[in-house]
């Protein structure tokens, strides 16, 4: 008997490859019938980072504002992207919008926010899109290498599209 594949957690970085990748999620949605959730974590803050808004921002509601800002910021880039993929989906692709259940922007530890999503949302399978070589590929590699090692549920890492 093969395994049934009722919901899928896409967890994009919101880089370069993030359409691409989608469009695996989307693909694996339409053929299984699955939910899709949809899901960007903002790497959580440094203490360093922290105590240096404090230091120079010392109105508490301004730091407030500069981190929902940063938040926000994420949403609509994607929001964008979502925009930008249903818009060159053909007919028949666009109905798979329809299966998307969730889309969520939080600030946390990417991997394990990750997993957590994943459990909550009782996923079945994990998409996420691969990174170019480069400065932040160890930040980002780490985070995919942490979710495979981790995952309980089969996970697809989708490499960068040849251009």
């Amino acid at each position: 008997m093969f395994p049934e594949i009722r919901s899928i957690l896409y967890a994009t970085d919101l880089g370069p490859n993030s359409i691409f990748a989608f469009g695996y999620a989307a693909r694996m949605a339409q053929l299984t019938k699955a939910d899709i959730h949809i899901l960007h974590v903002l790497e959580k803050m440094s203490e360093d980072a922290v105590t240096t808004l404090q230091i120079y921002i010392l109105d508490d509601s301004k730091r407030h504002q500069i981190l929902d800002e940063r938040t926000e910021r994420a949403r609509a880039r994607l929001m964008e992207r979502q925009e930008k993929f249903w818009a060159a989906a053909g007919k028949d692709e666009k109905t798979v919008r329809d299966q998307i259940k969730s889309i969520e922007v939080v600030e946390d530890y990417p991997a394990e926010t990750i997993l957590k999503r994943a459990a909550l949302h009782n996923c079945d399978l994990i998409i996420m899109g691969g990174h170019e070589k480069g400065l932040s590929h160890s930040f980002l590699g780490s985070v995919a290498k942490s979710v495979l090692r981790r995952a309980r549920v089969p996970t697809l890492t989708v490499p960068i599209a040849e251009t």
